[in-house]
């Protein structure tokens, strides 16, 4: 009879950290908060309104992919992910990992790149376009968006509107990602970050640093 593999255990946390993630142990009733670190292999259902969205994770080191339960503003497929949180056992969707906070990173690879541009994350851009973009300008595809957005008209398929369009996009997640960054420094959850985003857009950061109280006033379940 073959020995059975032996149960993996959790690497012992830093201090005032959450638990590195241990299926087997975070399973558990009594499992400690976990932290899981990894790329998005798909999105499986995601409501703009409320943010709640539900990922599949693969983290290195893990053989299944990971179900990632929690309120993030935008997710697509190849972007990084680090979640914290306490693992569930669900009665119909089984171990899935309900995340207090979630933090999104923008991929940083050729085939990571490929995989977020033809997610549907930026309007006008799908599978095909997305390699072309890839082939022409590598892991600096971000980068010629910034700095240079014109260059995107020296790929096959893409005009002076097209460009833009891809150019406002690209920077609209960007300037997501900054916003709960900021939130999140100051103590403010995805959950309420979703709804300050939906209420002030791309000037939510200068419209609270202008007037903190505007939270107040304007965003239902923030007070002072």
């Amino acid at each position: 009879m073959a020995k059975p593999p032996d149960e993996p255990r959790a690497t012992p946390p830093r201090r005032g950290a959450p638990a590195q993630l241990s299926l087997a142990q975070a399973a558990r009733p009594e499992g400690a908060d976990v932290e899981v670190a990894g790329t998005i292999e798909r999105v499986t259902y995601h409501e703009p309104e409320s943010g709640f969205g539900v990922l599949r994770v693969r983290v290195p080191g893990e053989r299944e992919l990971v179900t990632v339960v929690g309120t993030v503003p935008d997710a697509a497929a190849g972007e990084g992910i680090r979640a914290e949180g306490r693992f569930e056992t669900d009665p119909k969707w089984g171990l899935q990992l309900r995340a207090r906070e979630i933090a999104l990173a923008p991929p940083v690879t050729r085939d990571g790149i490929e995989r977020w541009l033809a997610s549907g994350a930026v309007h006008g851009i799908g599978p095909e376009l997305a390699k072309r973009l890839v082939a022409a300008f590598g892991e600096r595809v971000f980068d010629v968006v910034e700095r240079a957005p014109a260059r995107l008209r020296e790929v096959e398929g893409v005009g002076a509107v097209r460009a833009e369009s891809i150019a406002h996009s690209i920077r609209a997640q960007r300037e997501v990602r900054e916003l709960m960054l900021f939130l999140h420094s100051h103590g403010v959850g995805a959950a309420r970050a979703v709804r300050i985003h939906r209420r002030y857009g791309r000037d939510a950061i200068a419209r609270i640093r202008s007037d903190p109280y505007c939270l107040a006033r304007d965003v239902r379940g923030i007070g002072f």
